[in-house]
């Protein structure tokens, strides 16, 4: 079992920035590769990143590549996730989550573990 804690949204203007923490505890972190995903009112949930297990392989959603970046720290039991150029259609609950396999993945069903979720909310 893993227990994840997400922390760190809250408001900003577009074009700004927050970093988004999430918090580990319970199984090997390191065993687990780690993915953020965000859902906006009324949308489905939809893949922004993920970070393999030892923070070498890493992939991002097309619509923040160059704007977002995830890293780990496994010694911390941590995943973090930097949001630089903030848009509006960034608003949305950010969830992170991990999953067993040793691949990083998009897939939302290859993760057996998710957080409660953080609001971010963009303005314009």
């Amino acid at each position: 079992q893993v227990q994840l804690v997400e922390s760190g949204g809250g408001s900003a203007q577009a074009g700004g920035s927050l970093r988004l923490s999430c918090a580990a505890s319970g199984r090997t972190f390191s065993s687990y590769s780690m993915g953020w995903f965000r859902q906006a009112p009324g949308k489905e949930r939809e893949f922004v990143a993920a970070i393999g297990r030892s923070g070498g392989n890493i992939d991002y959603a097309d619509s923040v590549k160059g704007r977002f970046t995830i890293s780990r720290d496994n010694a911390k039991s941590t995943v973090l996730l930097q949001m630089n150029s903030l848009k509006p259609e960034d608003t949305a609950v950010y969830h992170c989550a991990a999953s067993p396999r040793p691949d990083v993945t998009r897939r939302s069903e290859h993760y057996d573990y998710w957080g409660q979720g953080t609001q971010v909310t963009v303005s314009s």
